[in-house]
């Protein structure tokens, strides 16, 4: 059996993905306050005000304060001259092989919240799907991109 990705994303991901969670999470509170302030006002029962509560706490604990660290602990890859590597998940753990033949384009994101962190996930693009590897260093992610793009392309003789 092959061994796992030897290269980690960033651990400035971690802050990332929680505030991304808690944006998330946000609309999940205020939709539980929501139905809170109905309970009051149309003497409900409490317990839908109790059972929102305790979906919206568990949802934070888990979405923001467990699930960020242990998807940055799965994250791994690995560029090879033939294939990109790539493992993630939380509870299924996938890993992928993407032949660099198959590979079409690499692109850079960074949205605000990569941005504020400095970091930027590369895209790499096949005919079937686009693979993610999220979260890395900008000068890393920028880096990752030639160095994916160089090795994928093909010369006409080699086709």
């Amino acid at each position: 059996m092959r061994q796992p990705p030897v290269n980690t994303i960033a651990t400035d991901a971690i802050k990332a993905w929680k505030i991304t969670a808690w944006i998330y999470v946000g609309f999940l509170w205020l939709v539980t306050i929501g139905l809170a302030v109905l309970t009051y006002i149309f003497k409900f029962s409490n317990w839908f005000t109790v059972v929102a509560l305790v979906v919206s706490g568990l949802c934070t604990y888990l979405f923001v304060f467990l699930f960020p660290k242990l998807r940055w602990k799965r994250w791994r890859y690995e560029v090879f001259d033939q294939e990109i590597y790539i493992q993630h998940g939380i509870l299924i753990v996938s890993r992928t092989l993407v032949p660099m033949i198959r590979v079409q384009h690499v692109d850079t994101q960074q949205g605000p919240i990569l941005k504020k962190y400095q970091l930027a996930s590369v895209t790499i693009s096949t005919a079937a799907t686009t693979h993610e590897i999220p979260a890395l260093l900008d000068g890393d992610a920028s880096e990752l991109r030639d160095r994916i793009s160089a090795l994928a392309r093909v010369d006409e003789d080699d086709v």
